[in-house]
């Protein structure tokens, strides 16, 4: 048995106004380092075997907040980073509506119809998440715990790959706020144990 437990990272200057970040590299602002913290005081007893984040940087400043303290190298994922939204990141939420709103209503309502020049698809980056995890799983000792600290889009990619949810219901509650952390457990199959901190009621 092995369990991953996913963590979103904390908040950004870009989070907090309603931008698109997608593949850019944003910093976490002082609620976010906060965020991280107090996750590092929720999860005091996780004693993980390796630790791994996206190389996003507001991924690896999550992991080292959280988790640096317990000696571990952090491990750099590139294929775990956020969905790549092309020209869309930096722009607010907002002036996209005005802007393109019949693709911002697929990436919110349909998400498995989702398509943008430069963007990728959901299942793009729920493909190359599943294959980064799978190389972490083939390289675990059987019964340790892994951290992976990611994003919102990917974690809830992988999330319904593991629930067999399709990709139409992605982005149903709950909400995977910044430090939401949600455990995959593998045995003879993946078993989602814990989704964005709750552990009953997402199914």
């Amino acid at each position: 048995m092995t369990r991953i437990h996913l963590i979103r990272h904390g908040e950004t200057a870009w989070n907090a106004e309603g931008r698109v970040q997608g593949h850019a590299d944003n910093p976490l602002n002082e609620t976010g380092r906060r965020q991280a913290l107090a996750l590092r005081e929720r999860l005091a007893e996780l004693r993980p075997a390796r630790l791994y984040a996206s190389s996003s940087q507001r991924a690896r400043e999550t992991a080292e907040l959280a988790f640096g303290h317990l000696g571990l190298e952090l491990e750099l994922v590139p294929e775990l980073r956020e969905i790549c939204l092309g020209e869309w990141e930096g722009q607010l939420y907002r002036d996209l509506e005005g802007m393109h709103p019949e693709e911002v209503r697929l990436f919110r309502e349909e998400p498995h119809r989702f398509r943008y020049p430069g963007a990728e698809t959901f299942a793009e980056i729920q493909a190359r998440g599943l294959a980064a995890l799978d190389e972490i799983l083939a390289g675990a000792e059987p019964g340790r715990d892994l951290v992976v600290v990611s994003h919102g889009a990917m974690i809830r990619a992988l999330l319904s790959h593991y629930l067999d949810r399709p990709l139409n219901r992605l982005w149903q509650p709950p909400r995977m706020h910044n430090c939401a952390h949600s455990i995959v457990e593998f045995t003879d199959g993946p078993r989602v144990l814990r989704y964005a901190d709750l552990e009953e009621g997402f199914h």
